[in-house]
């Protein structure tokens, strides 16, 4: 490992990517929240329509934000490596990216959307990146 890893609890790596990974984690729980409890609010400014069905679909979505966030969360406060949570909490990434990519081509999202969707993507390769690092790790534990 590099000098520039700080390593705590057990030896897990606390740099950069950890401390980034931990702070998108906490925005996505927090904003799943929001989007669970407000999500006209939360489709109004990606630019979508606010009828009934779509809001109650769309807070749907912001439960499994929030809980794929506080999933990571806790995956990477604990002691122990969980390569299969950030696995799959990055494959959740990489997906929504996609799917909000084509919500955007198909109208129902405005531009707006894309950032989002850029924002997803880029998270979801940074967490395999990490997920790489624990992956490997763990397997030379076992």
């Amino acid at each position: 490992m590099s000098s520039a890893v700080n390593t705590t609890m057990g030896g897990k790596p606390r740099d950069w990517l950890y401390w980034l990974l931990l702070l998108i984690a906490i925005g996505t729980a927090i904003s799943g929240i929001v989007q669970l409890l407000s999500p006209k609010f939360v489709l109004t400014m990606v630019g979508a329509a606010t009828t009934s069905d779509v809001s109650y679909f769309f807070a749907i979505i912001g439960m499994f934000m929030a809980l794929f966030g506080a999933l990571v969360i806790n995956a990477l406060l604990d002691v122990a490596d969980h390569p299969v949570a950030i696995l799959w909490a990055a494959m959740q990434k990489l997906f929504a990216a996609v799917v909000v990519w084509v919500g955007v081509r198909q109208g129902i999202f405005g531009p707006m959307a894309l950032g989002i969707a850029g924002f997803d993507l880029i998270t979801s390769v940074l967490m395999f990146v990490y997920w790489r690092r624990i992956r490997d790790v763990w397997s030379t534990r076992a």
